[in-house]
């Protein structure tokens, strides 16, 4: 005889859970605040603050292992991956072509490192290729060559112009810096028009990551044609106060916006348990009849004390753990007041109504705080915008004009500034002036965001939520129109100095 099989009943019991919002909260805390912290510590070992006696920051001795006393040479750099000087391409080509001629040439400099700058060190090699376009009625044979300033070949092509595998490149080891050469090409018969161009290695003593005061500027984005590097120094100052407050804040004001939504319904609940009530049915049927209904934020709370009072729980247990899990003075004071006319008996309806009536009010009056509130909220953001807009003008514009105003040197042999009748304007340093600005747009989002969050909530988290929004802004525009090469200190790569006019060899 076949046994009958037992169907399992599955209960699935909603009990009241331990509440882990704040267990929530010190992992964000804890987290960001450890990334808001090494942000800090990038920052303050990139900055002017920790400069060894050596005249580098302390992240690039500690990077690099030097000692702090000892000055730093090419030589000594090139012994760091983060200092080593590495090649950028330099590429130069003919604007106009050269027209109708059989022997022509152009004279031009091969830009390079100061020698000076050396201190004693071997220039870097600097490998240089040259590739020219030669077209013609008839085959042409030609030559395409380089000549030092005594006239002597350094590199030769030969070639003809009607031959499909002739591919005119030449290829030089090594262009000494700071020698005058001469590109020319000569036929045996005339030539239509000839165009060349050069590329070169250069070295300009300045690695990648590191700008000439050897401060992190990190590596180059290119975003849509607009040049960026996102992780310069400077955005690890704003990086550590928006990690180590805004993702805490962000969370915590979305938890109480969650609890807001919910005390506006707690009104509309009240009032339709006293109705409930006074149609004679009781505080349990009651709670699982609203179960049914629309509360928005609080339905997920109702259907749970519904849940809750099915089991058996008793009626002022339910309405106190609500209170608990709600945890607003507004939910416990109503909640206390319902629960003891629940015990002593009585009118709980008048009771009901009375507190649906206060928690209305107290809510009308929040959001009615909300409302005047705001206009000085917008009045702190305008104010801010302006700040910002101010300093990026005078970053962007100002910065650069007084920095390009380089007058003759002194008597003393010392670089001077620009004259202006008996003031002399001392040349400055535009990344200083940019750290400056910087830092004080900074410490603006933060005061000004604190101010707007604490008028118009009262709650710190609300104001680092402000703050956090007017770093990103500056973020943005600093990064976006700010920080530009010659203002953040990277050199600007020189061409090849071509003479204007040609010559017939």
């Amino acid at each position: 005889m076949a046994r009958k099989k037992k169907n399992k009943i599955i209960v699935d019991l909603d009990l009241p859970k331990n509440d882990s919002t704040m267990t929530k909260l010190y992992a964000i805390l804890m987290v960001c605040g450890f990334i808001g912290l090494g942000c800090f510590g990038f920052w303050i070992t990139n900055s002017h603050f920790t400069t060894s006696p050596n005249g580098q920051p302390l992240f690039v001795n500690l990077a690099c292992g030097f000692d702090s006393s000892v000055e730093l040479t090419p030589t000594l750099n090139d012994t760091c991956p983060m200092l080593e000087d590495e090649a950028t391409p330099i590429v130069y080509e003919s604007l106009e072509p050269w027209i109708e001629f059989r022997e022509q040439g152009q004279y031009f400099d091969v830009p390079g490192r100061n020698i000076s700058e050396l201190n004693g060190a071997a220039p870097p090699v600097q490998p240089f290729t040259a590739t020219c376009n030669i077209d013609s009625s008839l085959p042409a044979d030609y030559s395409f060559r380089i000549h030092d300033i005594d006239g002597q070949v350094v590199a030769r092509h030969d070639g003809n112009s009607h031959d499909e595998n002739d591919k005119c490149h030449l290829h030089v080891e090594n262009m000494e810096v700071g020698n005058m050469y001469s590109v020319v090409i000569m036929s045996n018969e005339e030539i239509n028009s000839a165009t060349y161009r050069f590329e070169m290695d250069y070295f300009d003593g300045t690695p990648e990551y590191i700008n000439n005061k050897s401060l992190w500027i990190g590596p180059e984005v290119n975003l849509g044609g607009v040049s960026l590097r996102p992780t310069i120094f400077l955005n690890f100052f704003g990086f550590g106060f928006f990690m180590c407050f805004w993702p805490a804040s962000f969370y915590w004001d979305r938890v109480k916006t969650r609890i807001n939504d919910m005390e506006e319904k707690f009104p509309d609940f009240l009032r339709d348990l006293a109705e409930y009530w006074k149609g004679g049915l009781s505080m349990t049927v009651a709670v699982q009849t609203l179960a049914k209904s629309e509360y928005g934020a609080l339905n997920d709370e109702v259907k749970k004390m519904s849940d809750q009072l099915s089991w058996g729980v008793a009626f002022s247990d339910v309405i106190h753990m609500f209170a608990e899990r709600v945890g607003t003075p507004l939910v416990r004071r109503a909640i206390s007041l319902i629960s003891e006319a629940n015990r002593a008996g009585g009118k709980i309806s008048d009771i009901l109504v009375t507190a649906a009536n206060d928690s209305r009010e107290i809510k009308f009056l929040e959001r009615e705080r909300i409302r005047s509130i705001a206009s000085y909220i917008s009045v702190i953001w305008t104010s801010y915008g302006v700040f910002l807009g101010v300093i990026v003008v005078l970053a962007k514009v100002f910065i650069p004009a007084i920095a390009g105003s380089n007058s003759e040197p002194s008597e003393g042999g010392e670089s001077g500034g620009a004259a202006i009748g008996n003031m002399v304007i001392r040349n400055i340093e535009p990344l200083f002036f940019l750290t400056i600005f910087y830092y004080g747009v900074t410490m603006q989002a933060l005061g000004n965001g604190n101010m707007a969050g604490l008028m118009a909530t009262g709650r710190f988290s609300s104001g680092m939520k402000h703050a956090g929004l007017m770093i990103l802004l500056s973020l943005l525009c600093f990064n976006f129109i700010v920080y530009t090469p010659d203002l953040i200190g990277i050199t600007t790569l020189p061409g090849f100095n071509v003479s204007a006019g040609v010559f017939r060899p």
